[in-house]
C-alpha cells in the first residue's frame, strides 16, 4: 500500500466525516475496490500511461455513475494529480480506515472446509478474547490445514489447526 494512497484515503475520510457521509462513501469505495480488483482490463487501463486522462475519467464516470459526489470528486483529484493508477489502493485503504473509525475489524478464519455454525460459535468466542471491537468474519478455505481453524485479526493470529498440532508433535518427538 503506497503512502500516497493512505494520505488520499485519510483526506477523503475526513471530508466524508465532516459531511456526515462516511458510510455512504464507504459503500462507494467498497464497490470501486471490488470492481477494479475483479476486472483486470479496468485495472490495466488505469495504470496505462498511454491512455489519456480524459478517457480514464469518462470510463470511470460511466462505470460508477451512481456514486456520491465526494467519491466522484476523488476520481477528479486523482486524475488532476496524475495518480489515478492508485485508485484501487485508495478505495481499499479508505474502507480499512473507515472500519477502524467505527471500531470494526475484519477477522480472517482459515478452515479446511466451509465453516459450520458450531465452528463459527467457537471462533466468535475466541474473537471476544482477542479484541473488544466488533468483528466481521471472512472465511478462507485451505485444505492443507487438515482441520480446525486459523484465526487472524489485525496482527494477532490464533492457530487451532490440526496441521499446526501435528507439527508441534513432530517437533516434540524429534527433540526426544
Amino acid at each position: 500500500m503506497s503512502r500516497a494512497a493512505i494520505r488520499y484515503a485519510k483526506a477523503l475520510l475526513s471530508l466524508a466525516q465532516d459531511q456526515k457521509t462516511a458510510d455512504v462513501v464507504n459503500k462507494d469505495m467498497e464497490l470501486v475496490s471490488k470492481t477494479i480488483s475483479e476486472n483486470q482490463q479496468l485495472s490495466e487501463l488505469l495504470k496505462n500511461a498511454v491512455v489519456k486522462s480524459e478517457v480514464k475519467k469518462a470510463i470511470l464516470t460511466e462505470i460508477f455513475s451512481g456514486l456520491n459526489a465526494l467519491s466522484t470528486n476523488l476520481f477528479n483529484v486523482l486524475i488532476e494529480n496524475k495518480r489515478i493508477d492508485i485508485l484501487e489502493n485508495v478505495a481499499a485503504q479508505y474502507t480499512s480506515l473507515y472500519d477502524d473509525s467505527i471500531g470494526k475489524e475484519i477477522a480472517t478464519v482459515t478452515t479446511a472446509v466451509p465453516m459450520t455454525n458450531d465452528l463459527e460459535i467457537k471462533v466468535l468466542a475466541k474473537v471476544k478474547e482477542l479484541t473488544p471491537k466488533s468483528v466481521e468474519l471472512h472465511n478462507v478455505i485451505d485444505e492443507s490445514i487438515l482441520g480446525g481453524f486459523i484465526l487472524r485479526i489485525g496482527d494477532k493470529q490464533y492457530n487451532a489447526s490440526i496441521a499446526n498440532k501435528l507439527n508441534k508433535l513432530r517437533r516434540e518427538f524429534s527433540l526426544n
